[in-house]
């Protein structure tokens, strides 16, 4: 490759095409100036944006969505377990008892949330280089600790109910309430799996998730209900284990979602569809590793690339300018890419010659 070898080559907010600068790129040609003319055209009739000033906006439009989920969540699922709560004390229901404590506890979940999603609006700093973003998956952990917390409760007084059984008061106002507290956590979990599959949130899916099998369990209230109507006091705990377990399933799918985002987790899918769109690049002859993280709701990119080694230097910094503008558009919620620049051997050159022998030292250690 004429000229330094360009390793490192990272734009995170670029606009598309780069203004010239002097020294930098000479007077395009007649072919380069039809190719950006183009390339201009095409933007007019499929518009979109690669500047910081419009990626900014979505995220806060994304936070701002986020954040009247969980307080509509907050307020449906309060009254709800409210309700609920009220109808336990004065029926003695183990089993709503517990549905009401677990909804409480959905609904406390906002508070988290809502500090992730005001502290994912703050901007990135000298610290915190890539920003807040993942406030976001701190407060999945603290989720999923209150839904294991609220499990555990619910077990506890379901055995305590089992040991020393009491009749159940109130039989149709358990029934009623347990109507309230299907029809509150479904309508939550429909907003909240929404909102959150739009946004790119993982906590909020999770804590949607988690919603949605509160309402199965709201319906289980009801099928003790009318055990325990019928002649069998101890239908109302049993399901009050029951709700323990389902409550346990929830868990174990909102943790593994939680730790796939901790652990930068990405769909293979969309490594497949940046492969592909890197190879659909012209100039660009191998695809090295391809890496992807999300950061909040966006994800950045890591990509290695392999170009002619007759390239100068201009030549190859617009092939990873392609690169990561073809990776823009084929990833959705893809905001950043570093495009790494590697070369073949030129004709007549050293075979054994490895560019990247310096770093040797540093890979093998």
């Amino acid at each position: 490759m004429a000229g330094p070898h360009a390793h490192a080559h990272g734009h995170d907010h670029p606009p598309h095409p780069l203004p010239p600068r002097a020294g930098r790129r000479r007077p395009g040609s007649l072919a380069g100036r039809a190719r950006r003319a183009r390339h201009r055209a095409a933007h007019l009739l499929t518009p979109h944006h690669h500047d910081a000033a419009e990626r900014t906006d979505p995220a806060l439009r994304a936070s701002r969505e986020g954040m009247r989920t969980l307080w509509w969540s907050l307020a449906v699922l309060g009254v709800t377990s409210l309700v609920q709560a009220s109808v336990a004390v004065a029926s003695g229901s183990v089993a709503l008892l517990g549905d009401a404590i677990h909804n409480g506890a959905d609904a406390l979940t906002a508070v988290p949330l809502g500090v992730a999603f005001v502290l994912g609006r703050r901007a990135a700093n000298r610290r915190y280089t890539y920003g807040y973003g993942r406030a976001e998956d701190l407060a999945g952990v603290v989720i999923v600790l209150t839904v294991a917390a609220s499990s555990a409760f619910a077990a506890y007084e379901a055995f305590s109910r089992l040991a020393h059984p009491r009749p159940l008061d109130h039989p149709w106002a358990v029934a009623a309430a347990a109507l309230v507290g299907f029809a509150g956590n479904e309508g939550v979990a429909r907003y909240r799996l929404r909102t959150g599959r739009r946004i790119g949130s993982a906590a909020l899916v999770a804590d949607g998730l988690h919603a949605r099998t509160d309402g199965f369990t709201s319906l289980a209230v009801l099928f003790g209900t009318c055990g325990a109507a019928l002649g069998w006091p101890a239908a109302d705990p049993v399901v009050g284990l029951l709700i323990t377990a389902a409550i346990l399933l929830v868990l174990r799918d909102a943790a593994r979602e939680v730790f796939r985002r901790l652990m930068d987790s990405v769909d293979p899918e969309l490594v497949d569809r940046a492969t592909r769109a890197l190879h659909g690049v012209e100039g660009v002859r191998e695809v090295g590793q391809v890496r992807m993280r999300w950061v909040g709701h966006a994800l950045r990119a890591e990509v290695d690339i392999v170009v002619d080694a007759e390239l100068s230097v201009v030549r190859a910094h617009e092939r990873a300018v392609a690169a990561e503008h073809a990776l823009l558009h084929a990833v959705p919620r893809l905001v950043a890419a570093t495009v790494h620049i590697d070369h073949t051997a030129c004709a007549g050159a050293d075979a054994d010659a490895d560019p990247h022998a310096l770093l040797g030292h540093h890979l093998t250690a």
